[in-house]
């Protein structure tokens, strides 16, 4: 039998914490946690008023399930408002943006499929990141 590598169960206090201006990410299953190789998985954070603005990932689906808070949703030319227990299919290539409405946190788990996007923010300027098991200030 192979040895599998990378991590099979995941606390929030094994994992980096992306931080950027309008709110935090934990990637739980990428590459290099869980050496995932169809998909990744985050918890997203977005502070009130704040969101993660126009942009696309190009070769990349997504899916975004609300947690908690509300917001609105751009996917492609359709605005919608979205609230806990609404799911958001992205296609690949699309230009979606999704922003904060509310007075507190919106919590989201996000998936891309293949993985790639998360590797990408990690590496923008903007982002800060937080080691495994510091609490982002």
């Amino acid at each position: 039998m192979s040895e599998l590598k990378g991590k099979r169960f995941v606390e929030p206090n094994d994992i980096e914490t992306q931080v950027f201006d309008w709110g935090v990410i934990k990637w739980f299953s990428e590459p290099r946690v869980t050496n995932a190789e169809k998909f990744s998985m985050g918890i997203v954070i977005l502070e009130p008023g704040k969101g993660h603005t126009l942009h696309n990932h190009p070769g990349v689906e997504e899916i975004l399930y609300v947690i908690s808070g509300e917001g609105e949703q751009l996917v492609e030319y359709e605005r919608r408002r979205v609230y806990p227990g609404m799911m958001i299919h992205i296609p690949p290539d699309i230009y979606h943006e999704t922003i904060n409405t509310g007075w507190e946190q919106m919590k989201i788990l996000a998936v891309y499929a293949p993985p790639g996007p998360e590797a990408q923010l990690r590496e923008m300027p903007e982002c800060k990141i937080v080691p495994p098991g510091e609490i982002p200030r």
